[in-house]
Parts: structure tokens; sequence; C-alpha cells
């Protein structure tokens, strides 16, 4: 346990409460500074005592929360499953209950100081919310949370509106504000069409009925997760270098046993590829071939277009050659 801990302000701890599965919750390493513990000593005294905690109490972020959280800038390199110098498993998140059951499981002065803190906390939370349940209610709150949850400067811009005690219309308006594309920034050019990234990525592969190409040198987790959205049976073959070994095999392993539906697999592009394709049904008559401008991880940080290809007879010497190479070893 940690020494000469600092206790948390309330505005500290508020700060610390996410919303995820439409429910508030703190996640294992936010607690663990809390309560004075390293991350590793923390999941270990709740392992310890795993019978009291039930999935309702305490549960595991998936990989499409944590992509969620980490482009939401709340992780830090550290605290993200398969960064190098992270951790190597993705958090555990505790609902109210749970972190109330982390009361009777952590013991000293300084776990008991910081419990007295976040029970007062949660309380004040629900005050607020039900004195002003006519105006609105929990599921608004939460909207409006996951909604804004990617900018601070327009967080703030909320909690001074939700001082003055919104009506239903107010949020509303706010929220409508927030799907506006000159706010927010994760777009993408499709066709000449600005669509939101993974949006864009999730219509192009539902579009495929057999198999899925992916050429990319630079993948990643989020990869992975945008692939999800293929229909079930759909073959995926991603060619990748993986180039800065932005993919880990831990990762891999995660994706596919929380996704078993999701047939993928790899080979490599043996550096014969700079630019980033998608390849739908090759070789059939609903083939379909996409340029992208970016990587599928990185789509929405800057600038870039995906557009459909036409000229497929230069494509496919160079798709068939690809289908030959070796399988990418992580």
């Amino acid at each position: 346990m940690k020494e000469d801990v600092v206790i948390n302000s309330e505005s500290d701890l508020r700060s610390k409460i996410y919303i995820i599965r439409g429910k508030q919750v703190m996640l294992d390493f936010d607690l663990a500074e809390i309560y004075g513990y390293s991350v590793k000593a923390f999941n270990q005294q709740v392992k310890n005592n795993i019978e009291k905690f039930d999935d309702d109490f305490r549960f595991q972020l998936n990989a499409d929360e944590v992509i969620e959280l980490s482009r939401s800038k709340f992780l830090t390199s550290i605290q993200v499953k398969g960064v190098k110098g992270g951790r190597s498993y993705f958090p555990y998140a505790f609902t109210e209950q749970g972190v109330y059951m982390l009361m009777t499981v952590l013991r000293g002065e300084l776990a008991i100081k910081q419990s007295k803190v976040l029970v007062r906390l949660f309380k004040a939370m629900k005050d607020y919310i039900i004195e002003r349940e006519n105006l609105i209610d929990y599921d608004d709150v939460a909207k409006l949370a996951i909604q804004t949850s990617q900018n601070t400067k327009d967080i703030a811009r909320i909690d001074k509106k939700l001082s003055n005690v919104p009506t239903k219309d107010d949020v509303v308006k706010i929220i409508e504000d927030f799907s506006s594309c000159e706010i927010k920034k994760d777009f993408l050019f499709l066709n000449g069409k600005s669509v939101e990234a993974d949006l864009a990525y999730q219509q192009i592969y539902e579009d495929a009925k057999n198999t899925i190409c992916v050429i990319d040198n630079y993948i990643g987790l989020k990869t992975l997760v945008l692939l999800k959205s293929a229909r079930k049976n759909v073959k995926i073959t991603i060619f990748s270098d993986n180039i800065h070994h932005g993919l880990h095999k831990k990762e891999l392993d995660d994706f596919i046993k929380e996704y078993p539906h999701v047939d993928i697999s790899f080979k490599k592009t043996n550096g014969i590829f700079h630019d980033r394709y998608i390849i739908l049904d090759f070789g059939t008559k609903n083939e379909k071939i996409y340029h992208c401008g970016a990587s599928s991880k990185d789509a929405g940080n800057k600038v870039c277009s995906i557009s459909t290809m036409s000229d497929h007879d230069i494509y496919k010497p160079l798709i068939e050659k690809l289908l030959e190479n070796r399988e990418l070893i992580f």
C-alpha cells in the first residue's frame, strides 16, 4: 500500500465517475489511487474477496469501451492494456454497490476517510437527480454525459447549463449541437460525403456478403473493433506487416474471446503496399474496392477520405498475389 496519499476533494472524485453501460461507475486504477494502493495490489485485494463482488458490483471493460475511453483521453498509456509500459488486462469498473462493497474489504484509517467521502458523493449525485426528476431524467443525464465525454471544454459548457436547471428541450438542443460535423472532429469523407468515422467503416463492412480483405501496415486494437460489425460467416483477412507492433497478441486473443463470431486471419504484405485498401467480396459480382486515406485505427483524427475504386482490373493481380503470402505471426 502506498503512503502519504492526499485525500481527493469531492470535485476530484466526481471527475472519476463515468457512465458505462448506462451505469455510474468508477475504474480500478482511480479507486486504487484514491485508496492508496497500486493497481495490482488493489485488484488483488478484490480477488481475495471475489465472492463479495457479483457482476452487478464489478465488471471488466470490453475492447469497445477501452477504445472509447482512450479516445476520450480518460486513460493514459500506463492505464491502457497492450501499450508498452502499460497493464496487461482491461480495467475493471465498480458500480456504486461495488464501491460500497470495497468499504468492507479495504481497511485502515485512509480507507475509512475515503469511503466516507465517496458515500457522501454518491448521495449528493442521487439527490441532484431526484430533485430534478420532473425536468430531466436519468437517461437524459447518461446520454448527455456520453455525448460530451470527448471534449472537456464542451463538458464545461454543459455544466454551466446544468447549473441553471435545464429543461428536457435544453438537453435535446445540446445533444443536437454535438452531432454537428462542425463540432465533432471524428469525421471523414466517404465517397465525398461527411460521415462519422466509425459509422463509415461499419457501413462498409456490413456490406460484405462473403469476404473482407483489409490492407493496412499500421493496425491496432481499433482495427479489430471496427470489424466486429461484419456479418456472421464473412471471412476477414487482414494483410499487414504490423509496423511498430501496433497490435499485440494479447489484444488479439482478448478480441477473439470477446467476439468469437468474427472469422479473422492475418497475412503479411511483404512491404509492397504503402496505401490502405478495403476489398469486399473479391472475385464475385459484388466485389468492391475502397482506397483509404488513413489507417482505420486513426480514422477521424485528421481529415481523410475513403473512396470507391472503379478500375478493379489494375488491382486484381496484386490482390491475388497477396492471398498467397505467408501468415502474419504475432
